[in-house]
């Protein structure tokens, strides 16, 4: 006990010294006032607004009908890109999966750069990266990097979308990279892209956006060089693109939008393009099913329960309607998820299909809404999974929740979608690529963009008639639905039309002597 009792009091005298050393040492340094600039230190530089200066998305159309568009946000980087008009929509003439072969193809060899590593090795020094998107009605050519390197990335964009080699070998190796991505599709334990590409298909029967994204595994071999050149001569005019850029000066962007995209020959010639399709989608409805054995697609020992998974979809409406923003509302309201969810109201927990459906229903595994909105047409469908054996009654559930949208929506229901609406939007909106795309998509869409504040006025102004009048427009339509797995009790697309005609969403009934 002395002994431990020695320790302290010697622990005590180094502490004390060691206090005292401290202040002795603070105290000789000189006394500076934190509002001064430290000497030979630079000055910081701030972001600086003026008035609308931070919401303003500036846009210059050239003389050769490219658009320019730019979006001020303060920092080192910037994301800069190139939209094209054109996706899996604009296929109708040529072999389907021209655009998901296009994708894979992006920021190889260019008349430029010899291979894709120079590329990439090019934007290395400029901190930068580079990715390609299509969908059913855009390509998308972005880059992410310092803003110092602004002229190089423009100048490899425009080599990148207007001289691409296309060589032999990276064509074969595009096959390669399409025929395994099309096995992994139709192996992957989430069905949710391959149930939206049947859903497609089923809604808009071979027209525009029912058109396949993803190249069908006999068009793999049909598409060459040639094939590729002759579909960028229609589709790949100055007029049908925009070069977007968020956190650049807008005239800077024009600089090296006349330097790199003005003047520039194309690498399949400057002849006359062909004719566009302008084809307006015309909305079909109709079923897909594909009977496929779910029971072993587990990617690990334990087991994935065998499910038959149902998208059940009606047509709503484009995005240049005024209906888009309650069809919105409507579509957060509904909401849904997986059975499991580690999360509250802010994760979607109070929306309908948790609520009404995922809660009361323990055996469903999965009810989500999705709305997909194009220049001429939109689809709002809900995607729901359950046990084989309980497959009707899933249906019937989901068909009495279309018919429920219709009926009036509750205050605190509706006010709750229309927050959580606008603050998914806002919480998106801070991320600079998401600013690009929705720059980019709203300017080549419409040639303006409406900025966030706008968006959230008009939700703001939703009310429940409106939700009550835009679903009751959108329950006149024929069903879509796309069914996968084993479809032993599904019923039929007659028997889902009548219950979706019916004032409570239920099946006909079915008597049967034997099970």
């Amino acid at each position: 006990m002395a002994a431990h009792m020695a320790r302290l009091r010697a622990w005590s005298r180094v502490h004390r010294f060691r206090v005292a050393a401290c202040r002795r040492c603070s105290s000789g340094y000189p006394s500076v006032s934190l509002a001064t600039p430290l000497p030979g230190v630079p000055r910081p530089v701030f972001a600086s607004v003026d008035g609308q200066e931070k919401y303003e998305t500036k846009i210059t159309t050239l003389e050769n009908g490219l658009k320019v568009a730019s979006q001020n946000k303060f920092g080192q980087f910037c994301t800069v890109g190139i939209l094209v008009n054109s996706g899996s929509r604009h296929e109708a003439k040529y072999p389907s999966g021209i655009s998901h072969f296009l994708e894979k193809l992006a920021f190889s060899s260019t008349a430029q750069y010899g291979s894709k590593d120079e590329i990439l090795l090019t934007l290395e020094k400029h901190g930068g990266i580079c990715d390609c998107q299509t969908s059913r009605d855009t390509t998308m050519y972005a880059v992410s990097a310092e803003v110092k390197g602004l002229d190089t990335v423009v100048s490899l964009l425009s080599d990148a979308v207007l001289q691409p080699r296309l060589t032999d070998e990276e064509i074969e190796m595009t096959r390669m990279a399409v025929r395994f991505e099309l096995e992994d599709l139709n192996m992957r334990p989430d069905p949710e892209p391959l149930l939206t590409e049947m859903i497609h298909a089923a809604a808009f029967r071979g027209n525009t956006v029912g058109l396949p994204r993803f190249s069908p595994a006999e068009n793999v071999e049909k598409i060459d060089k040639a094939v590729i050149h002759e579909y960028l001569r229609c589709y790949y005019s100055p007029e049908r693109m925009v070069l977007a850029g968020v956190g650049v000066e807008h005239e800077q962007l024009v600089q090296c939008a006349r330097k790199y995209l003005l003047s520039v020959k194309p690498v399949w010639g400057s002849g006359k393009p062909g004719s566009v399709d302008r084809s307006v989608a015309q909305y079909t409805g109709g079923i897909i099913k594909s009977e496929k054995d779910l029971s072993d697609i587990s990617l690990g020992p334990t087991p994935i329960p065998e499910l038959t998974h149902i998208m059940i979809g009606l047509e709503s409406c484009s995005f240049l309607e005024d209906d888009f923003i309650p069809f919105a509302v409507l579509n957060m309201m509904m909401g849904g998820g997986g059975s499991f969810s580690a999360g509250g109201p802010g994760k979607g927990m109070f929306t309908r299909l948790y609520l009404n459906v995922l809660n009361r229903h323990h055996w469903m595994y999965n009810a989500t809404s999705y709305h997909h909105s194009y220049e001429d047409t939109g689809l709002l469908c809900i995607h729901a999974s359950a046990d084989p054996r309980q497959v009707r009654e899933m249906v019937e559930i989901i068909t009495r929740e279309f018919i429920q949208m219709a009926g009036t929506a509750g205050e605190l229901e509706l006010e709750r979608a229309k927050t959580q609406l606008k603050s998914m939007l806002m919480m998106n909106l801070e991320s600079r690529p998401v600013i690009f795309e929705d720059v980019g998509r709203q300017v080549l869409a419409t040639g303006k963009r409406k900025l966030p504040h706008e968006l959230c006025e008009l939700i703001s102004k939703v009310t429940a008639s409106d939700i009550k009048r835009v679903t009751t427009k959108m329950l006149r339509s024929k069903p879509a639905v796309a069914a996968l797995g084993d479809l032993t009790e599904m019923p039929t697309y007659e028997h889902i039309q009548a219950a979706l005609s019916s004032k409570d969403g239920r099946l006909p009934r079915i008597y049967r002597l034997f099970r």
